[in-house]
């Protein structure tokens, strides 16, 4: 990424621009206070009860995280949503294709230098997580594992916010099927798994079971494993293996009921993060062919 004028660019334009510290200071800062804040309230029940209680700094350790993950969630197709439909309506896209450069090294630069930003941020948030170090209830490796959900997670929220902007020709066009394909995959996967669920309920309760006779547990079937490719099911199953009981909701054990123990649920992090991984790649690869000036010469 260093030989790629696009990248070097919009590094250089961003840690020249007051914008950049100005996020880091409103992200860190509401980290901040929402650290503190519950930090002093489980150290003011210390004091009350005499007793100290890990499980607070656990779920310190799981709520900040959370708010971290939805924060990185929802800033990274910002930071690319509009940055190739901008350049449209600047009319300096065509500047660039009279270089050497290729659609993608102008998508690779554009993602990640948006990428490079979000790692910023990232790593400026490590003082705040490692608050509950303080009390030795988390691990290096458990943080470790986080920054890669973390990582997985902005780059493929950044395909497709790329994926939208090398479609869309307007940005305001673009934020919206950015955020309308990160609304479907993320809401869109847990309401249709929320709905089979109860719908198995509703069956199950209907039916007449003889005495002695086990009931079934409901499930949602096989649309579970469209949750691989939601990142915040990932995150889920990471926060209940980190802090026990981390974020019942989000785990993907309320909608197996009786199903089969296979590989896939075995592994499920792995596995969701290989094919969100793969996932990204195709929209990437997609947002190349969609800038590509010469895609209908050579239709």
């Amino acid at each position: 990424m260093k030989s790629n004028p696009v990248y070097k660019r919009e590094v250089t334009v961003r840690a020249r621009s007051f914008r950049m510290p100005l996020i880091i200071l409103v992200f860190n800062g509401i980290l901040a206070v929402v650290a503190l804040l519950n930090m002093y309230s489980a150290v003011a029940q210390v004091r009350i009860s005499a007793s100290v209680q890990y499980s607070s700094f656990l779920q310190l350790y799981a709520f900040v995280a959370t708010l971290e993950f939805l924060l990185l969630m929802f800033i990274m197709p910002a930071l690319t949503s509009g940055s190739i439909s901008g350049e449209r309506e600047r009319q300096t896209l065509e500047l660039l294709f009279t270089t050497r450069m290729t659609p993608k090294d102008i998508v690779m630069g554009k993602l990640f230098s948006a990428l490079s930003q979000l790692m910023v941020l990232i790593v400026s948030s490590f003082p705040i997580l490692l608050l509950t170090f303080v009390y030795g209830s988390m691990d290096l490796m458990d943080l470790a594992f986080l920054m890669v959900c973390f990582l997985v997670t902005a780059v493929f929220c950044g395909g497709i916010g790329i994926f939208s902007s090398s479609l869309m020709r307007r940005s305001t066009f673009s934020n919206v099927c950015t955020y309308g394909i990160l609304l479907l995959v993320v809401v869109g996967t847990y309401m249709l798994n929320i709905f089979l669920l109860n719908m198995s309920q509703m069956q199950i309760a209907e039916e007449i079971y003889q005495l002695g006779e086990t009931r079934p547990a409901a499930s949602s079937g096989s649309a579970v494993y469209l949750l691989l490719l939601n990142p915040l099911a990932t995150f889920g199953e990471i926060m209940e293996k980190q802090v026990t009981g981390g974020i019942a909701d989000l785990s993907i054990r309320r909608f197996l009921g009786n199903g089969p123990d296979n590989f896939v649920i075995r592994h499920w992090i792995p596995v969701s993060i290989l094919v969100q991984t793969v996932f990204s790649a195709g929209l990437v690869r997609g947002a190349v062919y969609f800038l590509n000036p010469l895609k209908n010469e050579k239709k």
